[in-house]
């Protein structure tokens, strides 16, 4: 028992040594990587940074034949860092848990790589360092991981308020449906006054909740509309020919690289969205067009629709 809780919170190297198998394997291990990032659960680890720090140990086949110091023959420590930058980049996260399995998901895609002892620590949260730790082989990495992701084309449209309350809504959405591409529809806060805050991170929560009411209120107009705030949400409607009203809050806010546009200048935000996709163009109905929008917009009065 002694010798397991030692175990417990030993280098993961230690750990990797004590769990080997018959099969030799070589080891490369990055210590003590700490990095700055928003992450975290809590309300009050929002907007600050943090740092976390990596430990991991990755067990290796061994090479047949000479290395001739040749540095694309074996698994560079850079691909580990490489692993941690890309997952932390690619959006926020709340658990730590899910920053190690990706980060483990990705190592394993590595051709050498065949075991991985990842452990991630908060250092800031506390006197001393909180983290998890976690053990992935290569039979266990998600299949969704070694695979690109699909990708898709959605039709992403603007709705402005005349254009949710028109009387063709349903006409115009059955149309849209005949393109085939996933369908997806942003609108705007509702023409009422919203409150104001002193604090710009809070009316930012404020702007966003607006337009996520807004949403609401167009899904009830037609029950093909889903209300979705999850990027995994969209892919999975997009798959299953789901129409989709976006909630922004919770994409908006993880965004590693959010957007400029407050949540007042809806269709900017929307825009922004829009080139998240790898979007050519978006059709905004009813609604100025901005000077500042991430992609081509395309405008048409609700007066003069015509899809």
């Amino acid at each position: 028992m002694a010798s397991e809780i030692r175990l417990a919170f030993s280098h993961p190297s230690e750990r990797s040594e004590a769990t080997a198998t018959s099969a030799p394997l070589d080891r490369i291990s990055v210590r003590d990587h700490i990095v700055e990032v928003e992450i975290g659960a809590f309300q009050a680890e929002r907007g600050v940074t943090q740092r976390i720090c990596f430990n991991i140990v990755v067990e290796v086949r061994p090479l047949t034949g000479p290395i001739d110091d040749d540095v694309d023959r074996i698994l560079s420590y850079d691909k580990v860092s490489e692993a941690i930058a890309y997952e932390l980049a690619a959006e926020r996260l709340n658990l730590l848990e899910t920053v190690a399995e990706r980060v483990a998901d990705r190592i394993l895609l590595e051709p050498q790589a065949m075991r991985v002892f990842v452990r991630v620590e908060k250092l800031d949260r506390g006197p001393g360092a909180l983290g998890v730790e976690i053990v992935r082989s290569r039979g266990t990495v998600r299949p969704t991981a070694a695979l690109e992701e699909d990708v898709f084309q959605p039709e992403l449209v603007y709705l402005s308020n005349a254009a949710i309350t028109a009387p063709h809504l349903s006409g115009w959405i059955d149309q849209l449906e005949l393109t085939g591409q996933p369908l997806i529809f942003c609108v705007g806060p509702a023409p009422v006054v919203a409150p104001q805050a002193s604090h710009p991170l809070a009316q930012r929560r404020i702007d966003l909740l607006a337009i996520e009411q807004n949403a609401w209120v167009l899904a009830a107009r037609d029950a093909r509309c889903k209300v979705v705030e999850t990027r995994t949400e969209l892919d999975w409607a997009m798959r299953n020919g789901q129409i989709c009203v976006w909630a922004p809050s919770k994409i908006v806010l993880d965004a590693v690289d959010g957007p400029s546009a407050k949540g007042a200048d809806a269709v900017a935000l929307a825009s922004w969205f829009a080139a998240t996709f790898g979007a050519r163009e978006m059709l905004v109905i009813g609604e100025e067009i901005p000077i500042d929008a991430s992609v081509n917009l395309r405008s048409v009065p609700v007066s003069q629709v015509t899809l």
